[in-house]
């Protein structure tokens, strides 16, 4: 393995020459990967012209540090350790990649051997690694600080970013953070004025030294990332400053880009030579030569160290080349890690129980969460002391469990949803919420992109264990930002499990689930059924379960039986539903005693496809509802895959009711109320399909 920094006497000639040798792979493997360019056809990136700074970096982080490297770190992870074979079985995806058994990029690590930092998995979107990144030095803090950090020493968390990324909004986001919590990580920003064709004077109007300014508790810096012994002094202080201070750094590294943008994008095709040329005057590797020789190592033995790397390098390359693709197989595993809760348990209704509200059933089962699990963290916006939730659905948390468990947050769904995945990595639980479904939009983006492939890219290797609570649904003039249902657009993405309860029972075993499910869980909460002040949501109301209750996730509920008689008669008809779609079957079946089965969703992905199909198969007719706008809508998708496996026992076709189709919800009540479907619109489709 190469130095990691451990050996605190080694005498710094001993170490650049280690780095020499390291800069020698990094040459070597970039000029061997252009010379194969049929065998390595997938698109990459190397780090030729960033190799000093990122050596300095990865030779001097420990294995219980955290990283977030980016795309162009190789010369990072080769002074980690990983060697130069490790990476070319992930440069040619083969079945061996350690990262993603042949799944993601090169230079896209994922990591939780314990000889390494622990690196999480993390997409290609530059500076979408910043929130993740940040989200791990939060939960650094909030276990040290609670003294169950699972380390006897101070770790530091390292993002590595490329200074076009800077110019984000999400980049802003985790700066922000960062500064207010002063957390323990460090902004490495390796900057070569280039992003792929755009150059640095039109792509922004200051670097991210001169913006890092505005973030006041964030200490800046600059070195020559270059030069290898400054960049190294450099680090050396960076990564001492955070593990004793425990305050946030920014490193802004001048680097030249000596390479291709990637593989894909070729350095001729948009830069001049005479560009190229002063780019080449700063290469790292004769500068750190010229250095060695100052110091005196013999031209001659640097010669001799360069031609055992360059056999080297071809020799690991001829192996990757060699060695197996993925089976086929493969492809299907890992979406999700495997989840402790199978089976339901515990006490559904407890003799002597009251009934209570979903909202409160929310709040009761995060009380017992966060009483019973240390590890529990709950933060969103408004969710802190002062009001506990605009839905008062944290009422009292705060006071019971401190500021530093359960608190308010800025206007950011962004940093809301990524920095779970931090949080997860070094031990957190996280619960976040984001105040309405209809401003969920600018966290997709993580969601999405980070979280739903992170246990898939990685093999397993790394979980966003990830509560994300979310508010949804009409209730009566919330008008168009207050009152969308969007789950079809959450549902589309694999990878993140969606759970929507429609009462107060399932509302607390579905979220002891959700807390304990090791992957990202996207848990919509109706609002007009949190209090069952909306006419006709009494049935909302139940009994609160006791506190060891839990309903797995993927398991539907009938909600209600069709009797015997109407079943044998071939009079019945089964509603597939969800949230508000089952008080709205519940209240329209009354005037079809015995005709209507209901089957309550409850999770819609994973979904119980066995309980709908074999509701269908039933009655044999079947209504799929929901609240949101039908078209292209996931009732519609279910309602097809209904009718191509159910078909030979449907006595009629598969009907879906639904939100007509306009882009939002109006404010007036009576217009709101001529969009969605209720009980009549509902008892009107009843007594079409019956009669069929």
């Amino acid at each position: 393995m190469a130095f990691k920094g451990k050996k605190k006497r080694e005498s710094f000639k001993s170490i650049a020459l280690q780095a020499y040798e390291l800069m020698l792979q990094a040459r070597h493997m970039a000029i061997t990967y252009d010379e194969h360019r049929s065998i390595t056809k997938y698109v990459h990136s190397t780090s030729r012209g960033h190799e000093a700074i990122q050596l300095a970096t990865g030779m001097q982080l420990q294995s219980f540090d955290f990283a977030a490297p980016y795309y162009r770190d190789e010369s990072m992870l080769l002074g980690m350790g990983f060697s130069p074979y490790q990476l070319m079985l992930q440069l040619l995806a083969k079945k061996d990649d350690p990262f993603s058994g042949g799944r993601s990029y090169y230079s896209h690590p994922a990591s939780n051997d314990p000889a390494y930092p622990t690196i999480p998995n993390q997409s290609s979107a530059t500076g979408m690694q910043a929130i993740p990144a940040t989200g791990m030095a939060q939960g650094v803090q909030y276990l040290e600080n609670k003294k169950l950090l699972n380390s006897e020493e101070a770790p530091v968390v390292l993002c590595s970013l490329g200074d076009g990324s800077v110019t984000e909004g999400e980049v802003s986001e985790a700066f922000q953070f960062a500064a207010l919590k002063e957390l323990p990580i460090i902004y490495l920003i390796q900057d070569n004025d280039w992003g792929i064709s755009v150059s640095s004077d039109e792509a922004r109007c200051m670097d991210a030294y001169e913006y890092i300014q505005g973030f006041k508790q964030i200490k800046a810096v600059r070195v020559d990332g270059s030069d290898f012994e400054a960049s190294y002094k450099c680090m050396k202080n960076a990564i001492k400053y955070v593990r004793e201070k425990r305050k946030p750094i920014l490193v802004h590294a001048k680097v030249p880009l000596l390479g291709h943008h990637t593989s894909g994008v070729r350095k001729e095709w948009y830069r001049t030579e005479e560009d190229l040329a002063k780019h080449g005057q700063d290469d790292p590797t004769p500068k750190l030569r010229k250095a060695l020789i100052k110091k005196g190592i013999k031209a001659k033995e640097l010669d001799l160290l360069e031609e055992k790397v360059k056999s080297e390098i071809a020799q690991a390359f001829q192996n990757a080349v060699d060695a197996p693709s993925p089976d086929l197989s493969s492809l299907y595993e890992h979406e999700f890690v495997p989840t402790p809760i199978t089976e339901e348990s515990g006490t559904r209704c407890p003799d002597g129980g009251k009934k209570v509200v979903m909202v409160d059933a929310a709040l009761f089962a995060m009380d017992e969460i966060m009483r019973s699990h240390p590890d529990a963290v709950f933060y969103g916006q408004d969710v802190g002391r002062r009001l506990g939730g605009v839905f008062r659905e944290a009422a009292t948390l705060a006071e019971k469990y401190g500021d530093d468990r359960v608190f308010n947050t800025a206007i950011q769904e962004a940093y809301l949803v990524g920095s779970t995945l931090g949080m997860s990595t070094v031990g957190c639980k996280p619960v976040v919420e984001i105040q309405f479904a209809d401003y969920i939009w600018p966290g997709i983006n993580q969601l999405v992109t980070e979280l739903s492939k992170a246990c898939y890219l990685s093999m397993g290797k790394t979980n966003a264990q990830s509560l994300i609570r979310i508010p949804i649904g009409a209730y009566g003039g919330g008008g168009p930002y207050h009152s969308g249902c969007i789950e079809s657009s959450v549902l589309s993405t694999r990878g993140i499990k969606v759970v929507f309860p429609s009462n107060a029972a399932d509302m607390k075993g579905l979220l002891k689930a959700a807390f304990h499910d090791p992957n990202p869980v996207v848990f919509f909460e109706h609002k007009g059924l949190y209090w069952s002040k909306v006419p006709g949501t009494e049935a909302a109301k139940t009994v609160e379960p006791a506190e060891d209750y839990i309903v797995p996730l993927g398991k539907a509920r009938i909600a209600q039986e069709a009797s015997v008689e109407k079943l044998d008669q071939g009079d019945s008809l089964c509603i597939i539903t969800y949230g508000m779609g089952v008080h709205w079957s519940l209240n329209a079946s009354k005037s079809f005693p015995g005709q209507v089965e209901i089957v309550d969703l409850r999770t819609l992905y994973p979904m119980d496809e066995e309980a709908v199909f074999a509701a269908v198969r039933r009655h044999n007719k079947c209504i799929v509802l929901t609240e949101e706008q039908s078209l292209n809508s996931m009732a519609e998708a279910l309602a097809g895959r209904i009718s191509m496996t159910c078909f030979e026992q449907l006595d009629a076709p598969v009907q879906v009711m639904g939100a007509a189709n306009m882009p939002a919800i109006p404010l007036n009540i009576e217009l709101e109320k001529e969009m969605l479907p209720n009980d009549e619109k509902l008892s009107q489709l009843i007594e079409q399909l019956l009669s069929w």
